[in-house]
C-alpha cells in the first residue's frame, strides 16, 4: 500500500518540455553544481571519491565511490549523463557506489546508425543489464529521474529479480498519460510575458527559422518552468539546448508503437519503492500517485516549494528522503 508524505519522508525526516506536440525532454543539472549545494552530513571538501569509467558492450558508464550500487538513469531521452554528476557524487559521498551511463546514441555511447532499429526501449533496457553484468553486480538500486523513471520502470518490469530498491524522481510515469494537460501545466509555470515570447519564437520555428539564436531564446524561456528557484534556470537552459531531438522523437515513437503501459506489471514486485515528486512540478502529482499505487511497498514523498528538480529546489529533503530509503 502506498504511503504519502508531504514535506518530509516517511522515514523520519529534475523533465519534460513539450517542444513539438508530444516530444518530451528532460534536463540534467549544471555541470558543476556541487559548489552550490549544501547538504547536511556531507562535507564535499573532505570527500575523496573513487572514480572509474569504462565501456560495457558499447555503453559508456562512470562510477563514483564504493558501497551498495545505485544506478542513476538521467532524463531525456536524447541527453547524456554528464549533468547528473552532482547527484551521483552527493549520493556516493554517503557510502554508496553510484553509476552513471550515457544512454545509447548519446555522449560516449555512440551508434553507427540512429534510427528506429537502434533506438528502442527494449534495447535501452538491455543496455542497463549490460552494465550490471559487466560490473558483476547481483542486484541494483535504481534511481530514475524524469524519462529515466520510465526507463527504470521498464527495466524493473523486465528484470525484477535484479532490482533491490527503486526510486522514481519526478518520473514520467508508468504509461503515457502524463501528457494529458501537460501544455497547460507547463504554460502555467511561465509568466504571461514569457508565454507570449515563447509563442513568438515557436511561430518563427514553424516558419522555418532553425537558427541557434531562436533555439537559445526558447531554451532560456522554457527553463523557467522547471524550477521554483529561478537562479537555477540558466543552467537548465544550457542543457535544453543540446538535447538530441532525433533520439527524443525515436524513443517516443517507439513508446507509442509498443503502447507503453506498465501499470499492471508490478503486482508481484516485492522491492521497496520511493516516489519523489515536487508539488510545483510540470508533471502532475496525479502521475506520482498513480506510480505509487501500482506497487505493494511504495512511499510517495511530495516536496513543497519544488518543481522538476528536487535536488535544486529542496536538496535537504530530496537527499534525506533518498538516504533514509536506501539505508532503511
Amino acid at each position: 500500500m502506498a504511503k504519502v508524505c508531504v514535506g518530509q519522508s516517511m522515514f523520519h525526516l529534475c523533465f519534460l518540455c513539450m517542444l513539438n506536440g508530444l516530444s518530451l525532454m528532460a534536463v540534467p543539472v549544471m555541470a558543476n553544481p556541487l559548489e552550490t549545494q549544501q547538504v547536511s552530513g556531507i562535507n564535499f571538501t573532505k570527500t575523496n571519491l573513487q572514480v572509474s569509467e569504462g565501456i560495457a558492450e558499447g555503453i559508456y558508464y562512470k562510477t563514483f565511490g564504493q558501497g551498495q550500487p545505485v544506478l542513476i538513469i538521467n532524463g531525456g531521452p536524447g541527453l547524456d549523463s554528464a549533468g547528473f554528476e552532482s547527484v551521483a557524487k552527493t549520493i556516493a559521498a554517503k557510502g554508496f557506489q553510484t553509476i552513471l551511463f550515457d544512454q545509447r546514441g548519446t555522449g560516449r555511447s555512440s551508434l553507427a546508425n540512429i534510427d528506429s532499429h537502434t533506438i528502442q526501449m527494449a534495447l535501452m533496457v538491455e543496455d542497463i543489464d549490460k552494465i550490471r553484468r559487466h560490473l558483476n553486480l547481483p542486484t541494483l538500486n535504481i534511481l530514475g529521474h524524469s524519462f529515466g523513471g520510465m526507463l527504470g520502470a521498464a527495466y524493473a518490469a523486465r528484470y525484477p529479480q535484479y532490482v533491490e530498491k527503486l526510486i522514481f524522481s519526478s518520473a514520467g510515469g508508468l504509461d503515457l498519460s502524463f501528457r494529458e494537460g501537460f501544455a497547460e501545466r507547463f504554460n502555467a509555470k511561465l509568466t504571461l510575458v514569457e508565454q507570449t515570447k515563447m509563442q513568438a519564437y515557436q511561430a518563427l520555428q514553424a516558419a522555418g527559422d532553425d537558427s541557434a539564436a531562436t533555439k537559445d531564446a526558447l531554451a532560456v524561456i522554457r527553463a523557467q518552468a522547471y524550477v521554483v528557484d529561478k537562479s537555477k534556470a540558466p543552467a537548465i537552459a544550457d542543457r535544453l539546448k543540446v538535447v538530441n531531438m532525433t533520439i527524443n522523437s525515436l524513443v517516443f515513437a517507439d513508446l507509442e508503437k509498443i503502447n507503453f503501459d506498465l501499470k499492471a506489471s508490478f503486482k508481484d514486485f516485492e522491492a521497496p519503492v520511493l516516489v519523489l515528486q515536487g508539488q510545483n512540478d510540470i508533471i502532475s502529482v496525479d502521475t506520482a500517485q498513480a506510480i505509487s499505487k501500482s506497487f505493494k511497498d511504495a512511499n510517495l514523498v511530495l516536496l513543497p516549494n519544488c518543481a522538476h528538480y528536487g535536488w535544486l529546489d529542496n536538496p535537504e529533503l530530496y537527499y534525506a528522503s533518498i538516504f533514509e530509503f536506501l539505508q532503511g
